[in-house]
């Protein structure tokens, strides 16, 4: 994998024209910064290996001012040539690149002691005596010290041998599955449109991929692609690369953006970040402090909240909540860097823990599982990454693709753990589709939630067989993806915890039961309607004597009905089941030897009044034993219609 090295140090130390003479590249591209002699923007130059490829270099601007660009060109190297002039030893910008190049994550380096022809032999000793002082207890410690001159070619061959090495010998440890690239320029070609320049943190990218511009929502199309002065049809992660891209428009695209594959990340305003406040800082951050936040080539005002502290004192680490103006975008173990908002300078910097974190609040009923999961995840090996972002998700569960960005872990390795753990039951797929993953003892745990609500349920309402679906997803399920209920209801009938009848759920133990007085209103009601024959008595008037209202005794009549034993035609007007059946087979005989019936013919055929015939009709007409022409009623399938 390519790898790229960096430039550090102070404001007019030689960096760029080290590189200039290392490569032939001068990288003051603009008019501003060859006038004034410093650079401004960041540079970019290419190494020739001697096996005939080429390495990228970044040359960062080294004036305070503009700090926040060299964080934007340290986020992307894999060691650094700290650059540190002959004559005037260890500066300001010197410390504050150093401090930034170890918050960053770079592993190692190497010093290159500048402008050596202008000291003379025991001053050149002093100043590497006091740079190797300077260096201890950082990632540089041990790093070899060149002295150089751009002037005479002095230990040029030397320093070009050692990038040799070390190009050599790293291997940078991307992602090959997520293409992603920081933003840091963009401009108009003409005839070719929109052009954005980076280094692709990650992935690879091919001409004709369709590319998204984070956090906005700004579709794009790759129409080319050039690595290093030189066209090509796919560019990895590592290599310094400008795309051209079909479909956005310039003035839609700014620094700091994040090109990637559309649905790949997920913008928020709220991180999780383990923070280091430097030994150097002169003053501790205090809760709320507002600051200036670098992350990739991205410099936005943000605020910090400490869950378990007012401040965090210099030397310091704790996990700090970062709330943003607006939404951002990263990765798992994305390195950023705090600045002071007044006076700027560097004073922190992490690790990001989690780039969609929901706000701490103690009110929330998995507060104590987030912060314990939070205080885990550093030092959290990939599966356990996994089970902590599982366990914070609780009920929400995760997708697939939150996974991969929430766990920096790669596709293939990720899939194998999901498989590892669904055969122990340790996260469960509930969303085939979209593959969305749930905690398998956050599953069991709504399970025992669910057949406990069901419990309830059948305790409050004995006379019911259970409830449908739709009952118990708006009910217990509420909340709750309607996707995940169906899978759980699904694995509670397989497991044979719930028994389903038909459209009707229920627990495996419930059986419909009726108090002594419900059991005792039964009777009574099933004793005057099988008296009444096929001309039932008046509910009320049957209730009236028990001093029983209408409104008590649906209930009992409704398990009636469910039971078969009463029939309901029209709101109070009940039939015994028996009765009912009589009369339906008058009609079918009547209309067997006749073409039509109306309300006339059954009154005259059952003795029944209007007040009973009409009802019986229109309900014969609902269970389709009839079908009904203007007046009169034919039987179905007779043709009569």
């Amino acid at each position: 994998m390519p790898v790229v090295m960096g430039t550090a140090g102070h404001i007019d130390h030689g960096k760029t024209t080290l590189v200039k003479t290392l490569t032939g590249i001068d990288c003051d591209r603009l008019e501003e910064e060859k006038k004034r002699g410093i650079t401004i923007e960041l540079g970019f130059a290419f190494f020739d290996l001697p096996d005939g490829s080429k390495m990228g270099i970044v040359d960062v601007p080294g004036h305070e001012k503009f700090v926040k660009n060299m964080v934007a060109g340290a986020s992307g190297i894999d060691f650094v040539m700290l650059v540190i002039a002959a004559d005037e030893g260890v500066m300001p910008q010197t410390r504050e690149h150093l401090e930034i190049c170890s918050l960053l994550g770079i592993p190692t380096g190497f010093v290159a002691l500048t402008k050596t022809d202008m000291v003379d032999e025991e001053w050149l000793e002093l100043v590497q005596e006091d740079v190797k002082a300077f260096l201890q207890g950082s990632f540089l410690e041990d790093a070899p010290i060149f002295p150089v001159s751009s002037h005479t070619g002095e230990g040029l061959e030397t320093i070009r041998d050692h990038i040799t090495k070390l190009e050599k010998e790293l291997t940078p440890q991307r992602r090959s599955d997520l293409f992603r690239m920081p933003v840091d320029r963009s401009f108009t070609m003409r005839g070719h449109g929109t052009v954005v320049t980076g280094t692709m943190v990650s992935g690879s990218l091919n001409i004709g991929d369709e590319v998204r511009f984070y956090p906005h929502d700004l579709l794009g199309k790759v129409r080319g692609l050039q690595s290093h002065g030189s066209a090509v049809e796919t560019a990895p992660a590592g290599k310094r690369t400008a795309i051209n891209i079909a479909g956005v428009e310039v003035a839609d695209v700014h620094r700091g953006d994040v090109l990637a594959r559309p649905d790949s990340l997920f913008p928020s305003d709220t991180w999780h970040v383990e923070l280091t406040c430097l030994s150097s800082s002169p003053s501790p951050l205090k809760n709320r402090t507002e600051i200036h936040f670098h992350h990739g080539a991205r410099d936005v005002l943000a605020r910090l909240y400490f869950p378990d502290r007012d401040k965090l004192m210099p030397g310091e680490t704790a996990i700090c909540e970062v709330r943003f103006p607006e939404p951002m975008v990263g990765v798992a173990n994305d390195r950023c860097v705090i600045r002071s908002f007044s006076p700027l300078r560097t004073v922190a910097g992490g690790k990001l823990l989690h780039p969609e974190a929901e706000r701490l609040r103690k009110k929330n009923p998995h507060y104590e599982v987030i912060w314990n999961s939070l205080q885990e995840l550093p030092k959290a090996e990939p599966e356990d990454r996994v089970r902590l972002h599982l366990a914070m998700a609780a009920e929400k569960g995760l997708s697939f693709a939150r996974l991969c960005i929430f766990t920096d872990i790669e596709t293939k390795k990720l899939e194998k753990i999901l498989n590892l753990f669904g055969g122990k039951q340790e996260a469960l797929c509930f969303d085939k589709e979209e593959r969305q993953y749930i905690a398998g003892n956050v599953l069991n745990e709504l399970s025992e939630s669910c057949l406990d609500f069901m419990a309830t349920f059948h305790k409050n309402e004995p006379m019911k067989a259970g409830l449908s679906r739709g009952m118990l997803a708006s009910g217990w399920g509420k909340q709750l993806s309607p996707k995940l209920v169906h899978f759980l209801v699904e694995r509670l009938i397989k497991a044979k915890s719930i028994v389903i009848d038909g459209d009707v759920l229920r627990l495996p133990t419930h059986k419909v039961s009726m108090a002594a007085d419900q059991e005792g209103l039964r009777k009574t009601i099933l004793e005057a309607y099988e008296k009444g024959g096929i001309t039932p008595p008046n509910l009320k008037e049957v209730l009236e004597p028990l001093e029983v209202e209408v409104k008590e005794a649906v209930p009992v009549l409704k398990l009636m009905e469910e039971n078969g034993e009463m029939v309901k035609v029209k709101d109070t007007l009940y039939y015994h089941a028996p009765a009912l059946e009589k009369v339906k087979d008058m009609v079918r005989e009547y209309l067997s030897n006749h073409d039509d019936m109306g309300p006339a013919e059954l009154r005259d055929l059952t003795g029944l009044s209007r007040k009973y015939a009409i009802p019986l009709l229109e309900y014969f007409d609902r269970v389709r034993l009839t079908m009904r022409i203007g007046d009169k009623r034919q039987l179905r399938g007779t043709g009569g219609a």
